[in-house]
């Protein structure tokens, strides 16, 4: 509703100030014509002024015509036959009928009319002819524009069901092997009697799954709500590697408040896990770091494994790692950055630095 009367006022905005500037132009003329001879501009005004008002209304039929009789119709030649023909018609019209009451006003002799409106007639009244194709260039332009921000919705629209479509692929791939490696780890707490620790890995397992479900078509959520969705996943995980994996979790207050994509950090902790821990023979640790910089969110997910045997070559980041790499490319462009660091022995770090929006 705002919107709409703003709209409304910059068009009328418009056609003022188009009235004002006729009115200036035709007031100098008349004062360089006239000498130094006084120039009345409220009468110089009120004509030039109503010829700004009749385009006002003319512009609406104008543009209605361009739409149901485009330039382009009858291979140019009738449509631009056409509009040059209308814009004639409606310039000779305005001529005349402003004559007549000129005529009218002052009292003139009604049969020297027409010898006055021909003598009259003279290059200056060819701008209404300029006028009506200015709307007609504004329809046009109006039309590209709006045909430019729908191509910009639709392309805005596929990417969002591209990135939906990732996701839900990103879901599916996490899906299989992690739900068989957690329901042999409950299959091993039944066969060893350990029934309560079974019980409470199949509650976590089903908050999990519940949570995912929840959030199957939310593309972006804060970095609290992604803490929540990786506790629970980090809680089954600790039962299946009992005391061989801890965790270590140091996120500023205000960095648990920015926003991130979806299930950013779950291909990283589970990359952490699956190549970080499981490898080794004894425990190992997972931190999981943020914090807000310069209107920066920094994100670093870490384990302490045998890392990369080649440092940091990516033909060998698996694809939870390029998955992410690219989900950040195309959301944040050149604004979002992954690196990938690695020592032998000394495991690895995966940091993200994305634009801090809450």
């Amino acid at each position: 509703m705002h919107n709409r009367w703003i709209r409304y006022a910059a068009v009328v905005g418009g056609w003022v100030f188009l009235g004002f500037v006729l009115s200036i132009e035709v007031y100098f003329n008349n004062r360089a014509g006239m000498g130094s001879g006084p120039v009345d501009f409220f009468e110089v005004a009120v004509p030039q002024f109503g010829r700004a008002f009749m385009w006002a209304l003319l512009a609406p039929m104008i543009l209605q015509m361009r739409a149901q009789l485009p330039l382009n119709r009858g291979h140019w030649f009738g449509g631009i036959g056409f509009h040059l023909g209308m814009s004639f018609v409606i310039m000779a019209t305005f001529y005349l009928g402003r004559m007549l009451a000129y005529f009218v006003f002052y009292g003139q002799p009604i049969d020297e009319f027409w010898s006055s409106a021909l003598g009259g007639f003279y290059g200056r009244n060819l701008i209404d002819m300029a006028y009506y194709w200015a709307v007609l260039a504004f329809g046009y332009s109006l039309e590209i524009y709006q045909r430019y921000k729908s191509e910009e919705l639709k392309a805005a629209q596929l990417e969002s069901r591209l990135i939906e479509t990732e996701l839900k692929a990103l879901r599916e791939q996490l899906r299989p092997h992690f739900l068989f490696n957690t329901l042999n780890t409950i299959a091993v707490f039944v066969r060893e009697n350990r029934n309560d620790e079974a019980v409470t890995l199949i509650a976590r397992l089903s908050s999990l799954l519940r949570l995912s479900l929840d959030n199957t078509r939310v593309h972006e959520v804060t970095v609290r709500q992604e803490m929540d969705f990786l506790q629970l996943y980090l809680e089954i995980q600790q039962a299946r590697f009992s005391d061989r994996l801890s965790v270590g979790i140091a996120l500023a207050p205000e960095a648990l408040e920015a926003r991130i994509p979806n299930l950013l950090l779950q291909p990283l902790v589970e990359n952490a896990i699956i190549h970080g821990i499981a490898p080794k023979s004894g425990p190992g640790r997972v931190d999981i770091l943020g914090r807000v910089e310069a209107g920066r969110l920094h994100l670093e997910v870490r384990d302490d494994g045998p890392g990369l045997r080649d440092g940091t070559k990516r033909s060998k980041e698996g694809i939870g790692l390029s998955n992410t790499r690219e989900r950040i490319a195309k959301i944040y462009g050149p604004h979002g950055h992954l690196s990938l660091r690695s020592e032998p022995g000394r495991g690895v770090s995966v940091q993200i630095v994305l634009p801090c929006r809450t």
